[in-house]
């Protein structure tokens, strides 16, 4: 009988601390989440005055997100080239075209090491 509340205790105890631990974790991504945010704005701002430190701010983020294990956000995702990850920014050292060839879709071309990222236009459906 002891042993079976025992058994009963350290569940609860398991449960208890689960749960604390799930809201550490949702409290450690949602500060990765504006931590990254906020580099991103920063490379923005300065990516014309100071290049290497815009990529610095780049690759901080990722680094952030990574270790947080959270997913960078589709506008920040765009910004960095899939091949050399260096942070691009259309007119700046990148190129950005629409094709229209079996599916439209957006070419962005890295001026940096010439690597194509596609991103499919599709209509919303209602």
């Amino acid at each position: 009988m002891l042993k079976l509340g025992a058994v009963f205790v350290t569940f609860l105890l398991v449960d208890v601390i689960g749960s604390i631990v799930d809201k550490l974790n949702a409290v450690t991504k949602r500060i990765a989440l504006q931590r990254v945010r906020k580099l991103f704005y920063l490379a923005k701002k300065i990516v014309h005055e100071d290049y290497p430190l815009a990529q610095r701010y780049v690759d901080i983020a990722r680094k952030v997100a990574m270790a947080a294990r959270v997913r960078l956000p589709k506008e920040y995702r765009r910004l960095v080239c899939r091949h050399c990850k260096s942070f691009i920014l259309p007119g700046f050292n990148s190129r950005v075209r629409i094709k229209q060839r079996r599916e439209p879709h957006v070419v962005i071309t890295c001026l940096n090491c010439g690597g194509k990222m596609r991103i499919p236009l599709r209509k919303k459906e209602k």
